[in-house]
């Protein structure tokens, strides 16, 4: 394939994917035609299950621009060999919205998404919505504002289709034809076929029934669940909406009707949003639960006009939904109630619609999931292929036996690929996924629901964990410990109580009552709960005006807040007082942005003219935005004793703004301009206590061998003292905070290394640190040590200092003030040096990383609106024990495919064979007893360092199954041997008789080896308190008592029992061996002296327990600065100190 004709589509994305364009051939189709009818449609098949190959088959290389299909191959996909199929339509009349003079356009449809060709960049693209146009704020006010009218409507629709996330549910042939087509299917019905021309007739229906009640229940499944999604979406999906057609024309129209550009009124009384919409008019209150999993209302307000402000030309952006989600309005969630002033409407445009809408792309990920990649499903085909492999091999030695027995050729063809169907049981799926559904049950009875079983396996592999701070580590809480106000530069003494009287009128209390997006809904108050808190420590009223109060009373302030009446003073009181002299209105509210760590409000106390700015956010962000004279100089040593304590603290700040910002320059005046020359005013310090049961949990986790970060929006050395207290940072243990700053001034960036504080007094001697797990005594031990870092650390890390950054999250165990997007940069950095990273977190802040490869807040969801830490034990317990069951089983039902396929060529050379009901007994009673007995094997009570196998192909598991499989050769040879052949009249079906209970005693045995308990699993012996296993036990027993039909010699049957007995212990003594010294054995054999470890981060550890120069020492620098080559954009380090 030439380079040059590949196009690759969505570039840098998670569906990034390669283009090539094909033509189709006809003398191509013509001869795949022709041998497809001579295979029997067989080679049709192959082409279904491999697109690639039926695109080439079919199809002719040629340029995408000229192409009649497409094809794609996903690049950052996990399963490489599946490749997309898509159509495209030459010369559709239609026009991009952007360009009318262009009247032809090609495009195919992938995914629900639809690709358009491009010329200006020779390929295709995208078209989601006006964000396409990198529009900036003031543009959207200024040409968006107006809407669209009909025409234009209408033109826009061809590119956009129709406002709907359609859910088409597949017909039942459909999905039929799909599930049938499967290769197990296939291979299932090859293998009816065989069995009914070798006179299997009962087996064979058997295997039918089963096979028809497996599709039947997984189409009921599959076509279940489209129609439960598309009932969901489509509950709210269509609305009448009401569309501003300019001039303050407005029309009613239905929600399926609207494209990009068309502008909404928003109904005073809510409505669910049908599209993606950002505010230019008025406020809203949203409940966000259908995208966030939080159903704290948020308060959207109109996007800023920095046009309109003659100061704020400078402050105008390029208007994004993810920058500008305060603004947004996103489909699906629902607006509670808006707010607006009396004539004006609340007003809204259009900026996505469709799939590309919030809503949409979470549906589409739903239908397209991306692939789960995980070992143990990889291996297993592998391991397939090897049981091929050696049935093969007993192929072969059947076919020449027969051919040397001169037995009749449809016998010989029969016989010989009977051996082959063998090797691939017809309970497999069902035995693979016995453990994992046993595992589902458990956990649902401590109150944990997975959306994706498979993952339970996942969760096994596990050696990373991920935890949120507030709210999962901590309670959810957060209790006022008390305020520190500061004046004149300097701190005043802390004060347990804000709401007394002598506060009452001060700056500090009124930024308490004011600089926070609280609201009533019903009556009630509503909103974030530090905030609620907050504003519950000082006792005031909020008060919303209605659009009759606001047109009665002409007021400019939407919301007021004012104090009860017990906290003025008692001349205040008499009717004489104007009380609304103490009301306080909120003339415009700039949200809290995780970006910035900050808010504020701009406020009009009743009766004055001039108005006041309040802000609220993280210490040091606040300090910066303030006067250096107002900020005490001990400001420092206080907040990093608050911080060490483990409180979180809330710096407030307030600005008497200029008299000549009126309240419409307010209306779309920057943040930036309103956030500067603030006056300090205080702190207010707020008490997270931890979680009782976090402490024994991380405990159990570290014990474990599996490292705990905690990824946090809080102060950094909050952080760091609740790591400490919680145990996730060890008392006598470093921590290094690094400290990174950008390029500025010409100047490269820096890290400046120091250190928190110092180790515990307890130790006088440097702790040692064991870096591997799997290699502990081969490995150097270091000092261990902890980096901590902030967001803004982070970020100038990851751009400036690539190599560094793997070193750092190799140790780095406390990562503040992180942004969403942060931290799933954070965990892909953790999986690119080969950590499992599981995530755990209560809150919308944790759902950045839900696309990820493994991720625990995607699969799995609480009950009830608190988190317990402790279902970490419980999924890393349960994952383990899936796990090891999913590798018990499959080497079980391996051993039973070779022990079957041997015994069957053993009774070949014999001239018999087993019967009809002997494979119906074997494979139905005894093979699925035993296959879901072993899998009712529960978790064992605690974790334990070691951790499972990851893949079926490794050196210890192979090892295993082919010493087991040498020992039942060794012992069928004696079962065959120790057989009186001096028993003239043993019939035919005597010998069967005997060659089953042979196998069935080789079954059992291999099912109690491969059963193991401890350290994973609960001992087997425990399975007997299920009721259900006594009672299929009790009539597998019974069944195989009155088999016994053929009558031999006392002699033998203990010689049999001797043979059964010495196989037991032979088996269980080798695979305890094996357990216990395969891996070195294997590298003895190898001729590998030192175990190299495959996971990158160990690789790191090795190299830097080497290294002298590292950690970092404290109150030194490292520097980043460009290479000699201009065109490598790497970075060497130097450290200066």
């Amino acid at each position: 394939m030439e380079k040059e004709d590949l196009k690759i589509v969505n570039k840098g994305l998670d569906d990034e994917m390669e283009l090539s364009g094909y033509r189709l051939c006809r003398w191509k189709l013509v001869l795949v035609g022709l041998c497809g009818l001579c295979t029997g449609g067989f080679l049709f098949l192959v082409l279904y299950w491999m697109p690639e190959w039926c695109v080439k088959a079919t199809c002719t290389r040629t340029t995408v621009r000229d192409a009649d299909v497409a094809l794609l191959r996903s690049t950052v996909c996990i399963k490489p060999q599946e490749n997309f199929l898509g159509s495209l339509t030459p010369h559709i009349n239609m026009s991009l919205y952007l360009n009318p003079e262009d009247q032809h356009k090609r495009y195919f449809t992938l995914h629900s998404t639809k690709y358009f060709w491009n010329d200006s960049i020779q390929n295709f693209e995208v078209l989601t919505g006006l964000e396409d146009l990198s529009m900036t704020c003031s543009s959207i006010h200024s040409k968006h504002s107006a809407g669209l009218n009909k025409n234009q409507q209408e033109y826009r629709r061809f590119f956009f289709g129709l406002n709907e996330i359609d859910v088409k549910v597949p017909s039942l042939f459909k999905l039929l034809i799909k599930e049938v087509l499967n290769p197990f299917y296939i291979f299932q019905l090859f293998s009816v076929i065989l069995w009914c021309t070798d006179a299997y007739y009962y087996y064979a229906m058997a295997i039918v029934i089963m096979s028809v009640i497996s599709i039947a229940t997984s189409l009921y499944t599959i076509k279940k669940q489209y129609v439960m999604l598309h009932d969901m979406v489509a509950t709210h999906s269509t609305v009448r909406v009401t569309v501003y057609r300019g001039e303050n024309e407005t029309e009613e129209a239905l929600s399926t009707d609207l494209v990009p550009g068309d502008v909404i009124v928003i109904p005073s009384n809510g409505t669910v949003m049908p599209c993606d919409a950002v505010l230019v008019c008025g406020t809203c209150i949203v409940n966000e639960s259908m995208l966030t999993g939080e159903s704290v209302p948020v308060t959207k307000t109109d996007l800023p006009n920095p046009q309109r402000d003659k100061k704020g030309g400078d402050g105008d952006v390029i208007y994004s939904t993810e920058e500008h989600k305060r603004h947004t309005l996103f489909c699906g969630t629902n607006v509670i109630q808006t707010r607006y002033y009396t004539g004006e409407m609340v007003k809204a445009v259009v900026v996505r619609t469709g799939f590309s809408t919030a809503k949409g792309q979470l549906i589409r990920s739903i239908l397209y999931p991306k692939p789960t990649d995980f070992k143990l499903y990889r291996d297993a085909y592998l391991f397939l292929l090897c049981l091929v492999a050696v049935a093969s091999i007993v192929f072969v030695y059947s076919l020449v036996m027969k051919i040397i027995n001169e037995e009749p050729v449809k016998d010989i063809i029969v016989k010989s690929l009977d051996i082959i169907t063998i090797t691939v049981p017809p309970a497999l799926p069902a035995a693979m996924t016995a453990g994992i559904v046993y595992a589902q049950r458990r956990l649902k009875k401590v109150g944990i629901f997975s959306i994706s079983p498979q993952r339970i396996n996942i969760c096994g592999q596990l050696n990373l964990v991920c935890f949120d701070k507030t709210g999962t580590l901590t309670e959810d809480g957060l209790d006022m410990w008390g305020i520190q106000r500061a004046e004149d530069g300097r701190f005043h003494h802390s004060e347990e109580k804000a709401d007394d009287e002598s506060l009452v009128t001060t700056k500090f209390v009124s930024c308490m009552a004011t600089c926070h997006s609280l609201t009533k809904i019903e009556g009630q108050l509503s909103g974030d709960p530090l905030d609620l808190k907050m504003f519950e420590a000082i006792g005031w009223i909020l008060v919303e005006s209605t659009e009759e109060e606001t047109a009665h009373h002409d007021r400019i302030e939407l919301t007021y807040v004012k104090p009860p009446n017990q906290l003025l003073p008692p001349t205040v009181t008499s009717p004489e007082q104007d009380l609304e002299s103490y009301m306080i209105g909120i003339v415009r509210q700039f949200s809290f942005s995780s970006a910035l760590q900050r808010m504020s409000v701009v406020v009009r106390q009743i009766g004055q003219r001039r108005m006041d700015a309040y802000l609220k956010g993280a210490p040091e962000v606040v300090a910066s935005l303030c006067k250096k004279e107002t900020v005490p100089e001990d400001f420092a040593e206080v907040l990093e004793d608050y911080t060490k304590q483990g409180f979180r603290v809330i710096a407030l700040a307030h600005r008497r703004l200029e008299s000549k910002l009126t309240f419409h320059k307010v209306q779309n005046i920057n943040r930036d301009q309103i956030e500067k020359n603030m006056d300090f005013l205080g702190l207010i310090i707020m008490q997270n206590k931890l979680k009782t049961e976090t402490p024994g949990v991380l405990e159990d986790l570290r014990r474990a061998n599996i490292r705990t970060v905690m990824v946090t929006g809080d102060n950094m050395l909050t952080a760091i003292s609740v790591a400490r207290d919680c145990g996730m940072i060890q008392p006598q243990d470093r921590v290094i905070i690094a400290d990174a700053l950008p390029p500025k001034d010409g100047q490269a960036a820096k890290i400046t290394w120091h250190y928190a504080d110092r180790p515990s007094k307890l130790s006088n001697k440097p702790t040692k640190l064991e870096v591997s797990v799997h290699s502990v005594d081969e490995m150097k031990t270091q000092e261990q040590y902890h980096f901590a870092m902030n967001g803004k650390s982070f970020a100038v890390i990851t751009e400036h200092f690539q190599d560094l950054l793997q070193k750092l999250v190799l140790h780095g165990t406390v990562f503040a003030r992180m942004a969403p997007d942060q931290k799933t940069q954070l965990v892909e950095t953790l999986e690119s040096v080969d950590y499992f990273v599981g995530m755990c977190g209560d809150g919308a802040n944790d759902c950045g990383v839900r696309d990820l490869k493994i991720l625990l807040s995607s699969s799995f969801h609480k009950t009830s609106c608190f988190l317990r830490v402790s279902h970490m034990l419980f999924l890393h317990r349960e994952g383990r024990a899936a796990l090891i069951t999913s590798f018990c089983v499959f080497k079980f039902m391996a051993l039973y495919s070779i022990i079957q396929c041997l015994s069957v060529a053993l009774l070949y050379s014999i001239g018999s064979n087993l019967g009809d009901f002997q494979f119906l007994f074997i494979d139905m009673a005894i093979i699925l007893l035993i296959v879901f007995t072993m899998s009712l094997n529960s978790a064992w009570k605690e974790l334990v360092a070691q951790r499972p196998p990851s893949g079926l192909v490794s050196g210890p598991l192979l090892f295993s199954v082919l010493t087991q499989i040498l020992i039942c050769l060794v012992f069928i040879f004696f079962y065959h041997c120790s057989a009186p052949h001096n028993m003239d009249n043993a019939t035919e079906e005597e010998t069967e008789e005997e060659t089953e209970e042979t196998i069935m005693s080789d079954y059992l045995i291999v099912a109690i080896v491969f059963s193991k308990g401890k350290p994973f699993r609960q001992p087997s012996y425990k399975n007997c308190k299920d009721e259900p296993f006594l009672k299929k036990s009790e009539c597998s027993l019974h069944c195989l008592h009155s088999s016994q039909i053929v009558c031999v010699p006392l002699s033998w049957r203990l010689s049999v029992m001797g043979i059964v007995l010495g196989n037991t212990l032979v088996s269980v003594f080798i695979e305890e061996g094996v357990d216990m010294f395969g891996t070195k054995c294997l590298s003895w054999l190898c001729c590998r002296q030192k175990k190299v470890p495959k996971a990158r981060y160990m690789h790191l550890a090795q190299e830097l327990s080497v290294d002298p120069d590292w950690p970092p020492k404290p109150k030194s620098t490292t520097e980043a600065k460009p290479t000699a080559h201009p065109d490598d954009c790497s970075y060497q380090i130097e450290a200066i100190s």
